[in-house]
Parts: structure tokens; C-alpha cells; sequence
């Protein structure tokens, strides 16, 4: 019984040859991409990033995503046009970050919710073009992050 099917199938093949829908296909005559490269088990989704063009920060772990948006925070808040988009946006994220907190998945990665008043601050200073006087800073200086760290090893 599978004889016939596959004949079947092979006929199909043969009249698609001969009506010509297998010449120039795409790719016809190339060597098949990774073809002598070790083989990857996440091929097929790194070619589908590319193909598409998504960043690949849509794979990272939420509490990674969120720290990489809070890195990028002074450049994302730049663009913005009111106090009032930047303190919505700040609003958004830091509820992003509380919602992970109360139930945290993935690795474990230290993330705060962002000082909303010293990000406005900030974002002014930019703003102004201020290059002379130096923003507030968005985390602690290093002095009291060495002295955090000594508490903790202490306990």
C-alpha cells in the first residue's frame, strides 16, 4: 500500500520538474549555509533573529532585561519631550521591576526600582546641555558600595 503513495508522490515531483517550478529557486547552486560548521542545536532560531532583525535582548531573563533598561535609561529618557513622559515612562518601569520582585523568576540579579526624582533631575541636566556641572549619579559611589559589600561579608 505504500507503493502506491509513494509513487504517487513521485509523480507529482516528476510533472512539477517538467513544468519547471524547481528551476531557479532561491539558493539553487549554493553550498548550503553551515554545512561544515559543527552542528548547533539553536540554529534555526539565531537564523530567524536574523532573518527578522530582533534584537537579541528578547532572549535574556527578565531580571537581565531589566537591568540592561535601567542601564540604558538616561539615553531612552533623553529623547523624551515632558517631565511628565519621563515621569510616566520611570512610573511603567518601575512597576516593571516591582511585578518582578513579588515574584521573581530566573537568576537571581539584584534590581531596584529606579530614584524617580534623581532620574528627572538628570534627564534636566541633559536637557539644559549642562556639560559643566556633573548629573547626579544613578547608583551609590563607590565608596559606599565597597562599604556595603564589607557589611556583608562581615555578617
Amino acid at each position: 500500500m505504500t507503493y502506491g503513495w509513494e509513487a504517487a508522490v513521485e509523480a507529482q515531483i516528476r510533472s512539477a520538474q517538467e513544468r519547471g517550478e524547481f528551476d531557479n529557486l532561491p539558493g539553487a547552486g549554493k553550498p548550503i549555509p553551515g554545512r561544515n560548521e559543527p552542528y548547533d542545536e539553536g540554529w534555526w532560531i539565531r537564523g530567524f533573529m536574523e532573518r527578522e532583525q530582533i534584537p537579541s535582548d528578547l532572549m535574556l531573563p527578565t531580571p537581565l532585561q531589566l537591568r540592561r533598561r535601567i542601564e540604558q535609561l538616561p539615553g531612552e529618557l533623553r529623547d523624551l519631550p515632558t517631565e511628565e513622559a519621563v515621569r510616566s515612562y520611570l512610573a511603567v518601569l518601575n512597576a516593571e521591576v516591582v511585578a518582578w520582585l513579588r515574584t521573581p523568576t530566573g537568576p537571581r540579579v539584584v534590581v531596584r526600582p529606579v530614584d524617580v526624582e534623581q532620574a528627572v533631575l538628570r534627564w534636566r541636566a541633559d536637557r539644559r546641555g549642562a556639560a559643566t556641572s556633573s548629573p547626579a549619579p544613578m547608583s551609590p559611589p563607590p565608596a559606599a558600595r565597597s562599604r556595603r559589600r564589607w557589611r556583608w561579608w562581615r555578617r
